[in-house]
């Protein structure tokens, strides 16, 4: 095979994910016309794309109107992952033990590339739901989690892997690089970070690291809980946390 188709098809192939990606994110199954306009591809490209992803089972059509969605092909491609990897598998049973224990929501959370998200949840036995949509993409500022998760990249790195638009909080105001940094630098001094939720006014959240063998923090483990039973239950909560996050490391 000649450069030129080789560069071509790997064009291709990344168009692929780009479609997958897209849906994963909006969460609704949509036509190929408009996923070429969000992706602002050809259609007739996207059209051929699609075709091939639905005879390998990774798309499906949802209605008349030839509407796509993920296949149940990534579904199944998904337990895959989750049986292979050890870490997951411990982590359910962990988020199970944190959630009997403190009756919050629990999560085991990750980077997502230039994002952070929920891998797993536990939802708690408070009587209103406290929850995140697993598997949807936040901006890393907005996260407790986030400060441990960039532990070990650089100041130029940091800045460099989140968008300029992610340091802008929901309700307007900015993010200040500086001060972000600093609490990135004590939070994996600490091994442990907890703040007001960001996203809400009525939650606190806390996150310890899973660290890999070299000391990276590779996921969280983290417990959402209302701010008056967080203050509450601070030394419990913080502890609980870091012996899951201490228990799950010996699994990386």
């Amino acid at each position: 095979m000649k450069e030129g188709q080789i560069r071509k098809r790997a064009r291709g192939i990344d168009r692929a994910f780009d479609i997958l990606d897209h849906l994963r994110s909006v969460k609704v199954s949509q036509r190929p016309a408009e996923i070429a306009q969000a992706l602002g591809a050809p259609t007739s490209t996207i059209y051929d794309l699609i075709s091939v992803l639905l005879e390998h089972g990774m798309l499906e059509v949802t209605d008349a109107n030839g509407s796509v969605f993920l296949g149940r092909r990534v579904y199944f491609l998904g337990l895959a992952y989750r049986e292979y990897f050890d870490l997951t598998r411990e982590a359910g049973v962990v988020l199970d033990e944190i959630t009997a224990t403190t009756k919050e929501t629990s999560q085991f959370c990750m980077l997502d590339g230039n994002k952070y998200t929920v891998a797993l949840q536990r939802e708690g036995s408070r009587p209103f739901r406290i929850s995140a949509n697993v598997g949807e993409r936040t901006p890393i500022p907005w996260t407790a989690s986030g400060r441990l998760l960039l532990g070990h990249f650089s100041d130029d790195e940091i800045r460099d892997l989140i968008p300029a638009n992610d340091f802008v909080l929901p309700d307007g105001s900015h993010t200040d690089f500086d001060a972000y940094i600093a609490e990135i630098r004590q939070a994996a001094k600490d091994g442990f970070f907890s703040f007001d939720s960001i996203v809400d006014t009525f939650t606190h959240c806390f996150a310890a690291p899973i660290r890999d063998q070299n000391g990276v923090c590779v996921a969280t483990v983290c417990i959402v809980a209302p701010k008056d039973d967080a203050r509450k239950n601070y030394a419990q909560y913080r502890d609980a946390l870091k012996s899951a996050g201490d228990k799950l490391s010996h699994n990386v």
